[in-house]
């Protein structure tokens, strides 16, 4: 039986190249991985290859509390998919389509049951939105 999920999307401004450096690169997910401006995310790891793990911790920037963000890659196919599973077992899935001079991105994970969907909704669009930011840069 599968868990419920949640799908999250946004549509960025370049072209799928450089979404894809930016969702994959630690140099950017340091920039973009946390929710609200309170938070930073001072390190990240990327072995992007299935079987690969990724630890990209997110803490307080007033240092009162922090998680580390990981997993281990299932599946990657460049410019198009990348499927992950989290070390809370939950699945999470990116798909990228280019859409002329844009690329749309589109996140579904399965949820937990420790907060509410609506705020585990609303996070992780305003992680996607911080990566629209940062890929939109320059």
């Amino acid at each position: 039986m599968s868990k419920p999920s949640i799908t999250v999307e946004v549509s960025v401004n370049q072209p799928i190249s450089r979404v894809w450096e930016c969702w994959t690169n630690p140099t950017h997910i340091v920039n973009w991985n946390f929710a609200a401006d309170t938070w930073c995310c001072p390190s990240a790891e990327n072995d992007l290859q299935p079987g690969g793990r990724f630890s990209w911790r997110m803490e307080a920037k007033d240092g009162s509390m922090g998680f580390d963000y990981c997993g281990t890659y299932e599946s990657i196919d460049q410019y198009e998919r990348i499927d992950k599973v989290l070390d809370d077992d939950r699945k999470v899935t990116i798909t990228f389509e280019e859409q002329g001079d844009a690329t749309h991105v589109t996140e579904t994970f399965d949820i937990e049951d420790v907060n509410s969907a609506d705020l585990q909704r609303n996070g992780w669009q305003s992680i996607l939105e911080n990566f629209r930011l940062e890929c939109e840069r320059a």
